[in-house]
C-alpha cells in the first residue's frame, strides 16, 4: 500500500515539513534510502546520511536542526525511533492461525480455546492448560502440567517442560528451551551426585525470549522472569534465578545459580554473573562483563571483569594502556640509578 506523508503524519501525530504529498510504499535505513521509502533518523551518530539519502520521507525527532538542506520531506515528532517502531507494528499484520494440525499430538484432557494455532508434529502433554489466542508452531513440546497464557507465541522448536507457568503475551523463539534441569551435583567421593531438579519456571506476560535462550528450572521453588524481561539469543539463566521486570539483556548473557537480578537493568553482551549475589535495580552492565559481587547501588554503570564502575574502570583502562611506557621510563630511571 502507499501512504502519503500527511496520512503518516496523522497516524503518528508528526508535523510534515516539505511536500504532504510524498508517496511511500517501502521501509529502508537512512544510509539505503531511495525513492518511495520512507526512513527514520534515531541517532545522531548517522546524522550525515541524511543530507544524501534519497527516501522520500524521513522521520526526526521535533528539536532536530539540520546543518545543511534535505531533499527528503521530513516528519517530525517527539521520539523518532519511537514513531518508527510504531509504524512497523501498524505493518506487521501478519495474519494468526487457528486449528490442530493433523499430524501433532494433544493429550485429550487438554482442551483447544478459541483461536489457538497447534502446527504439525507439536506434541501438547496431559493436564497442560492453553489460553485463547496463542500460537504453537510446528515441533514444539510442552511437557504434563504446563499453563500458557493468552496470545503467546511458541515458534518452531520451543521446548517447554513439565509444571512451568507462561503468562500472557510472552513470545518464545526457535530452539528456547524453558525448565531444564538446573546445573545441580553433590561432589561425592565417588564422584559428582545428581540433586533432583523439582522446582519450575515461570515467565510473567509480555516476556520475550530470543533464538536458543535456555532458562532452568528451580531445584526448588521457581526460576522468575518477571513481567516484560526481552533476553536476546543464546542466553543461559540458571536455576533459581530472578530476572526483574523490564530488564533486558543482550546475546550471550550467562547468569549463574539462585542471582537476584532488579529491575529495569541493561546487559551488554556477553555478560557473566557469579551464582548467589544480587544486582541492583537500573544497574548497566557493559559487554564482556564478569560480574562476581553483589551490586547493591542502583543506578550505576558497570564495565570489567571484574567489574567496576565506570569511573574507576575509565582511570584503570587508561593506566592499562600506558603501562608500556610506563615499563619503559621504570627500566630508564633503574639504569640511571645504577649509572649506566
Amino acid at each position: 500500500m502507499e501512504y502519503t506523508a500527511l496520512q503518516i503524519a496523522g497516524f503518528i501525530n508528526g508535523s510534515v515539513e516539505g511536500d504532504e504529498q510524498a508517496k511511500v510504499n517501502a521501509i529502508c535505513r537512512i544510509e539505503e534510502g531511495r525513492q518511495g521509502a520512507l526512513s527514520f533518523l534515531g541517532n545522531l551518530k548517522y546524522e550525515e546520511f541524511i543530507y544524501n539519502t534519497e527516501a522520500s520521507i524521513v522521520l526526526v525527532n521535533q528539536d532536530f536542526k539540520p546543518a545543511a538542506p534535505i531533499k527528503s520531506t521530513l516528519i517530525r515528532v517527539p521520539n523518532a525511533y519511537e514513531a518508527f517502531t510504531a509504524l512497523l507494528k501498524a505493518i506487521d499484520n501478519r495474519p494468526k492461525r487457528s486449528g490442530v494440525e493433523a499430524s501433532s499430538f494433544v493429550h485429550p484432557s487438554v482442551q483447544i480455546p478459541e483461536n489457538v494455532y497447534i502446527g504439525a508434529f507439536a506434541y501438547i502433554s496431559e493436564g497442560v492448560v492453553l489460553g485463547k489466542g496463542t500460537q504453537i508452531y510446528p515441533h514444539c513440546y510442552i511437557g504434563d502440567g504446563t499453563q500458557i497464557g493468552e496470545n503467546c507465541t511458541l515458534f518452531s522448536g520451543v521446548k517447554v517442560y513439565h509444571n512451568c507457568q507462561i503468562g500472557n503475551s510472552v513470545t518464545l523463539h526457535s530452539g528456547v528451551v524453558i525448565g531444564a534441569d538446573g546445573f545441580g551435583f553433590s561432589n561425592q567421593e565417588s564422584g559428582f551426585d545428581k540433586v533432583p531438579q523439582i522446582g519450575n519456571v515461570i515467565l510473567e506476560d509480555n516476556v520475550e525470549i530470543g533464538a536458543n535462550t535456555t532458562v532452568d528450572r528451580a531445584t526448588i521453588g521457581s526460576t522468575i522472569i518477571r513481567k516484560g524481561v526481552k533476553l536476546d539469543n543464546l542466553i543461559m539463566i540458571g536455576h533459581n534465578v530472578e530476572v526483574g521486570e523490564h530488564t533486558v539483556m543482550a546475546a550471550q548473557v550467562g547468569i549463574a545459580g539462585s542471582t537476584k537480578i532488579g529491575k529495569k537493568c541493561m546487559f551488554g553482551g556477553q555478560v557473566g554473573v557469579a551464582g548467589h549475589i544480587t544486582v541492583a535495580e537500573n544497574s548497566i552492565i557493559g559487554a564482556q562483563a564478569g560480574v562476581n559481587s553483589s551490586i547493591r547501588k542502583p543506578d550505576g554503570i558497570w564495565l570489567g571483569g571484574p567489574a567496576m564502575e565506570i569511573g574507576g574502570f575509565r582511570k584503570s583502562a587508561i593506566l592499562f594502556k600506558n603501562l608500556p611506557q610506563m615499563e619503559q621510563r621504570l627500566r630508564d630511571l633503574e639504569r640511571k640509578a645504577k649509572g649506566e
